[in-house]
């Protein structure tokens, strides 16, 4: 028997962890030789046991799986990621393709086809579809080069914005004038082609599934 493929599970749920082990563990040229419960105790376990595979939940505490995985390409570029969430959004499927993961799978997978992804992985393969870089690729477009047109100070003003704060409320938070916060708020939707504040809380949660903190890059 050829040297069999060594993975890495991390997720925060044990039963999620559990059930991915348990099917592995059949797979005669799998070996589980690990799990990791957050991001921080996921890269520690990277560094001492060098995976040849890594499967990446996409929603821990710790360190987040893009800060992760961007750290596993710079010091060991030889380990392979492939992401398993049932988060199925164009902002995370972005993020984590230009993080550097080989592969997006979702948690409903079939255990087969997870087996045959990680057997490619292995062997390479980038296991992103034509359908998912287009969806990257629409995303970016659409949400992901206005979000980066903002200055930090405008990302902070439109978090705030989301949140529901007026301006006086918003220049208390930042120690600023509300004359400044209404320029901000004034480029902030001209940057993102709205024309309220209503309608530029509507684009954050339409292209950004959970906060500003999910923003790639």
């Amino acid at each position: 028997m050829d040297k069999k493929i060594t993975v890495l599970i991390t997720d925060d749920h044990p039963v999620a962890r559990a059930g991915v082990r348990t099917m592995l563990e059949q797979v005669p040229d799998i070996e589980i030789i690990g799990e990791a419960q957050d991001g921080d105790e996921a890269q520690k376990l990277v560094a001492d046991l060098r995976p040849q595979v890594l499967l990446l939940d996409l929603k821990m505490p710790g360190l987040s799986a893009a800060e992760l995985e961007k750290w596993v390409r710079v010091n060991y570029p030889e380990i392979v990621t492939l992401v398993l969430t049932a988060h199925d959004r164009d902002a995370y499927l972005a993020g984590m393709m230009e993080a550097g993961a080989a592969g997006y799978l979702p948690k409903s997978e079939r255990g087969e086809n997870l087996v045959a992804a990680i057997r490619r992985a292995a062997r390479g393969e980038c296991l992103f579809t034509d359908e998912q870089f287009e969806r990257a690729r629409k995303w970016r477009k659409n949400a992901g080069e206005k979000m980066e047109s903002l200055t930090e100070r405008e990302r902070e003003v439109l978090k705030l914005l989301t949140a529901g704060l007026n301006n006086a409320a918003m220049a208390k938070s930042l120690g600023i004038t509300p004359k400044t916060i209404a320029y901000h708020v004034t480029e902030i939707l001209q940057k993102l082609e709205v024309h309220s504040r209503l309608e530029a809380a509507a684009w954050v949660s339409k292209y950004f599934p959970n906060d500003l903190e999910e923003i790639p890059g």
